[in-house]
């Protein structure tokens, strides 16, 4: 197929439309519950309080704002898939932002700008006129245009997840599985939910032992994820994936839209082996063993996560299932970490400099044999 055949075939796939609509339009959209912008999405934007100022100055003297994309469902309600924290920042201005909960969270107030230092502590409305935009200042705003890109219910339904990663230009930047979650709420919130408390098992995060900036960025839950994704890919999957973000969120995808997805089955393996290695190892799990001073040295280590959590986690059903006492089997476990630091293979796959895909297609293959029980 020519460059051009496929440029034709993919623009079939997407169905776009755009137009201006006011601000008081959109603000009735999302009254009416026409309008989605996931609330759940609050937790992974940091707008500060003179960003979202600088947004509603920006709106006041005329200062062009990005479009807003929005995705059509079924339904006819708009998904926002990038402009997200824009929209929110109005609502929430304008005291009709909701939480997860439905409720209406406290009206914002601004901050003072080089441009319009007067815009200090006001707010849309308030008894104290002093204190608030004038009537005449709320029906102006209102009737200020956003731009609208709408991407209508015909096309590709993976094109809005397409989108939202490559609009991710929301002000404040995302960790990649910050945006992957905000993909998985707008695909399958259970299936979100599911990961998310998975992520926060105890035995899971001991062994882990992450930052408060990286548990921030949710990197516990990529770890979950690349354990369920490395879990059960195949060789042939491991040899043709590019890269391995791009693996994950496809995997990540996969397993949210398989309607014969065993959660049950799946939290039990996870956390059998995670309690096995919080027995075993502890918070050494994925920490560099040194052999000459016979101790785990350094932090947290994704080499040592594949090759360690996923060799173990294919493994777990005869390690559970193997009659030993439990501190014989800590002491094997323990003995077949230190056995994969020792190895050649891992030790020239494992350092700094080595990109995901390699690593990946040497370890796992090479941990699924050495952690057979």
């Amino acid at each position: 197929m020519s460059l051009q055949d496929e440029i034709d075939k993919k623009k079939k796939e997407i169905h776009t439309d755009g137009y201006p609509m006011s601000i008081g339009e959109i603000i009735g959209l999302y009254e009416k519950n026409e309008l989605d912008i996931h609330p759940e999405f609050q937790r992974f934007f940091r707008w500060t309080p003179l960003q979202k100022t600088k947004l509603i100055e920006s709106i006041l003297l005329g200062i062009p704002v990005p479009s807003i994309f929005v995705s059509q469902r079924e339904d006819g309600v708009w998904d926002v898939i990038d402009g997200l924290q824009r929209l929110s920042t109005i609502f929430e201005f304008v005291g009709v932002l909701r939480d997860e909960n439905n409720s209406v969270l406290p009206a914002s107030q601004l901050q003072k700008t080089d441009y319009l230092p007067s815009l200090e502590n006001k707010v849309w409305e308030n008894e104290d006129k002093d204190k608030a935009f004038s009537p005449a200042q709320r029906i102006t705003f209102k009737r200020e245009k956003l731009d609208i890109k709408v991407i209508k219910k015909e096309s590709d339904k993976a094109t809005k997840y397409e989108l939202f990663q490559r609009l991710n230009t929301l002000g404040t930047s995302l960790s990649a599985q910050e945006v992957r979650n905000c993909l998985l709420i707008m695909l399958n919130r259970e299936f979100y939910k599911w990961l998310s408390d998975l992520s926060e098992f105890d035995a899971f995060r001991a062994c882990i032992s992450l930052s408060d900036r990286q548990l921030e960025q949710r990197y516990d839950m990529e770890l979950a994820l690349r354990f369920l994704a490395f879990k059960h890919a195949t060789q042939e999957e491991l040899r043709q994936m590019q890269d391995v973000g791009e693996y994950l969120t496809e995997a990540m995808k996969r397993m949210a839209e398989d309607p014969n997805f065993n959660f049950v089955a799946e939290r039990d393996s996870f956390v059998r082996t995670f309690q096995l290695l919080e027995s075993a190892t502890g918070d050494n799990s994925f920490r560099r063993y040194d052999s000459r001073s016979n101790r785990f040295l350094g932090g947290f280590l994704v080499s040592a996560f594949e090759g360690i959590a996923v060799g173990l986690g294919r493994n777990i059903d005869s390690w559970s299932s193997a009659d030993v006492p439990e501190e014989q089997r800590n002491e094997r476990l323990l003995n077949r970490v230190k056995s994969l630091w020792k190895d050649s293979s891992f030790q020239k796959n494992s350092g700094a400099g080595i990109r995901g895909t390699t690593r990946a297609i040497a370890l796992i293959p090479l941990s699924s044999s050495l952690f057979k029980a």
